[in-house]
């Protein structure tokens, strides 16, 4: 079997990009005067969304974000040194959990909002996790949407998990194309070539294929290293830190997630206030590939 190097699997925790009108767009200031680029779409209780990734911008969330407007004000946001959100310098003292947690705060200190619900997707429920481990008391609910964890168990079987739901000939492919672009071929030729081959791990329905390739060339491998080496460097593991957390969770992946379920029934063991749901047909996209179920769960679980 050919082994895809970890620090590139790992940049596939994003999201697609689909149309959408925001309602507002504008800049917040982090602790370090960062720029933090955000869009609001529709009216009603906050909800925030936290993109996977890491070193993917918001942009792809703008189809599902549309999708819980109509009793929502959801607001999107460009994790640092993504998207809107530019810094000049990409290293550890820029790139790391607690500044990116601080933007989060920022946010929300910036848009007066006391409490809101957060809905973190594939890398981003694992930041969400740790800001309910952080800043609790601004927690109304949590959406862990084909969430990494609440720990790093994930980066035991996250490559064989892609890895098996590639044939051999995509597998070869995406080896091919990696490293021709760590050889410094960073053209969009290259990158939807590896986007092509290595998306369908990510979809049920391969129609969504090109969507997911799209979002493939758009992942700052810098960033994506520079998080988990901090992740590491921190040992991440909220286990322990969530026991006085009572607010209600949702976790809710596909039944076929490259996420294995041993991971979301970690987190329903760590957050005591919490549902899991598993939806059949469904890899790491629940919204795309079964667009009934997924919506119904988070909708249902929003309205209690």
């Amino acid at each position: 079997m050919i082994k895809i190097p970890i620090s590139f699997l790992l940049i596939t925790f994003f999201a697609t990009n689909l149309e959408c009108f925001s309602q507002e767009e504008g800049i917040a200031t982090a602790m370090d005067k960062t720029p933090i680029h955000y869009k609001i779409i529709g009216k009603g209780e906050p909800l925030l969304i936290i993109n996977g990734g890491p070193g993917m911008n918001s942009s792809g969330f703008e189809g599902l974000a549309n999708k819980l407007a109509s009793g929502n004000e959801v607001i999107l946001y460009d994790q640092r040194g993504t998207g809107g959100s530019k810094l000049s310098v990409l290293d550890s003292t820029t790139i790391n959990m607690k500044l990116m947690i601080g933007d989060i705060e920022s946010l929300r200190q910036y848009m007066h909002i006391e409490k809101w619900i957060i809905l973190g997707h594939s890398f981003g429920g694992m930041l969400a996790s740790y800001y309910a481990v952080l800043h609790p008391e601004h927690i109304k609910k949590i959406i862990l949407s084909s969430s990494g964890g609440i720990d790093l168990g994930l980066l035991s079987y996250v490559s064989s998990s892609i890895n098996s739901k590639l044939t051999k000939e995509e597998l070869q492919a995406v080896n091919y194309w990696t490293q021709q672009i760590s050889s410094g071929d960073t053209s969009y030729h290259a990158r939807i070539e590896r986007g092509m081959n290595l998306a369908p791990a990510y979809v049920y329905d391969r129609k969504w294929v090109p969507v997911i390739a799209e979002r493939l060339t758009q992942g700052n491998s810098r960033i994506n290293q520079l998080v988990w080496d901090d992740l590491r460097k921190i040992k991440f593991n909220c286990l322990n830190l969530l026991s006085s957390f009572d607010q209600p969770v949702l976790i809710i992946q596909g039944k076929q997630d490259i996420v294995k379920p041993e991971t979301a029934e970690l987190s329903h063991k760590a957050f005591k206030n919490s549902t899991v749901v598993f939806i059949d047909h469904c890899v790491h996209y629940g919204w795309l590939d079964n667009e009934v179920d997924y919506l119904k769960a988070v909708k249902n679980f929003l309205k209690k």
